[in-house]
C-alpha cells in the first residue's frame, strides 16, 4: 500500500508536540510508513532529551532528540508538520508554518470550526488566525477526500465527532432521519483526555467507575453539528453526552434518530455499504452484528452496526473506533497520505490487536 502511481519519493515529516499520547501514536505509525521520514520532533517539557528516553518503546527505531518549538526550523526541514499541541497553541504555530510554505496537519481543535465566533463560546478564546478557518480542510477522508488532497492546512477531527459523524452521515445525506431527533451517547477510554496528571484521570478515580461529563456543554458538540449541517443542507442541533470509562483506548458511540419512513435493517446496511464503498477504513457489519471497541484497538478502522426499531420508528447506530488512531493520529496519517498523493492506506493497513 505504497502509492498511486505518483511520485514515490519519501516525504519529510515533523511532529510538534511529540511527547503526548497522540505524538507517540504518530511516531508509531510514521516509523513504519514506507514513504515518510521523521526528521524533527519538538516537546517543550522534554527539550533536548532523546525521544527513546521519553518513550522507551521507540528505542532502536529513532534517535532524534526533542527540541524546543521553532517554526522556522520545522519549515526548513519538513515538507509536512503534524501539530499535536494543546488547544489554543496551534493557532499561531499553524498560521506561521502556513506562511512559511509548509503543509500542516493540526490535531487540536484550533482549525476545526469554520465560524470564528464559535471559539469564544466553546473554547473561551478569540481565534488569532480567523482568515484560515474557511481554508482549512476538515480531515474526515470519508467525506472530504478531494478537499484534503489539495489542502495546505488540515484540521484533523476530534475523536467523538469521528465516531458520531461516520455513524450518521449516510442517514443525514440521504434524508432518511429527522435531523432534529438525533441523540448521541459515547463512551471513551481515559487516553482521550491526554497525557496529563489531573485528578479526575488518576487510576483510583477512574477504575471501577463510569460517569457522564460535559453534559450539554462538551466542546465537540459544535464540530458534530457543523458536519451534520453540511450534510443536511440546514442547521442541525444534536444532544451529545460523553462518558468516561475505565479503559485506556476506544470509543463506543450509540446514536438514535427517528426514521422518516419505515426501513428494514437490511436495507439500511446496504445503504451504508454503498455510501462507504470507497472508504477502506469503514467496516459496515452484517445485519444483526454490532461493533465492539476490542475489535478496532490499535487500528484505523471504524466499525459500524445498526438496528432498525420498528416498534419506535427509530434507527440505532453503533460505531467503534480507537480514539488515538482513527480518532486522532491514524486519521492524521490517512490525511497526510491524501495530501501527498499516496494510497490513503499507506502505513495504516494493519488489523487491530486482539485480545
Amino acid at each position: 500500500m505504497t502509492g498511486t502511481g505518483k511520485s514515490e519519493r519519501v516525504r519529510r515529516v515533523a511532529i510538534a508536540g511529540a511527547s503526548g499520547y497522540t505524538g507517540a501514536e504518530l511516531l508509531r505509525l510514521l516509523l513504519q510508513h514506507p514513504l515518510a521520514r521523521v526528521v524533527a520532533l519538538t516537546a517543550e517539557a522534554h527539550a533536548n532529551q532523546p525521544i527513546a528516553k521519553v518513550f522507551p518503546s521507540l528505542a532502536g527505531f529513532l534517535d532524534l532528540a526533542c527540541l524546543p518549538l521553532d517554526t522556522a526550523k520545522l519549515a526548513a526541514e519538513a515538507d509536512f508538520v503534524f501539530l499535536a499541541l494543546p488547544h489554543k497553541t496551534s493557532m499561531a504555530v499553524g498560521a506561521d508554518l502556513i506562511q512559511r510554505g509548509t503543509r500542516v496537519l493540526d490535531l487540536s481543535a484550533d482549525y476545526r470550526l469554520k465560524d470564528a465566533a464559535a471559539y469564544p463560546q466553546w473554547y473561551g478564546m478569540e481565534h488569532v488566525a480567523p482568515h484560515l478557518l474557511k481554508e482549512a480542510a476538515y480531515g474526515l477522508p470519508e467525506l472530504h477526500r478531494a478537499e484534503i488532497a489539495e489542502a495546505r492546512l488540515v484540521a484533523v477531527p476530534g475523536c467523538y465527532p469521528t465516531g458520531a459523524v461516520l455513524g450518521l452521515a449516510p442517514l443525514i445525506a440521504e434524508g432518511l432521519v429527522d435531523p432534529d431527533s438525533v441523540i448521541i451517547d459515547a463512551i471513551s477510554g481515559v487516553s482521550g483526555a491526554g497525557r496529563r496528571a489531573d485528578l479526575p484521570y488518576h487510576y483510583s478515580e477512574v477504575n471501577e467507575g463510569l460517569k457522564a461529563y460535559g453534559v450539554a456543554t462538551h466542546r465537540h458538540t459544535p464540530e458534530i453539528e457543523q458536519e451534520l449541517s453540511r450534510l443536511a443542507g440546514r442547521e442541525v442541533t444534536v444532544s451529545f453526552t460523553p462518558h468516561l470509562a475505565p479503559l485506556t483506548r476506544g470509543i463506543l458511540t450509540t446514536i438514535t434518530a427517528s426514521l422518516l419512513s419505515r426501513r428494514a435493517a437490511g436495507d439500511l446496511v446496504s445503504l451504508f455499504r454503498t455510501f462507504y464503498r470507497d472508504a477502506p477504513f469503514v467496516r459496515v457489519l452484517a445485519e444483526g452484528k454490532l461493533p465492539e471497541t476490542k475489535h478496532v484497538l490499535h487500528s484505523n478502522f471504524c466499525d459500524i452496526g445498526l438496528v432498525s426499531d420498528g416498534r419506535t420508528g427509530r434507527v440505532i447506530v453503533v460505531t467503534a473506533i480507537d480514539n488515538l488512531v482513527k480518532g486522532a493520529s491514524g486519521q492524521a496519517v490517512q490525511c497526510f497520505n491524501l495530501m501527498a498523493g499516496l494510497d490513503e492506506r499507506a502505513g495504516l493497513w494493519i488489523p487491530g490487536l486482539f485480545p
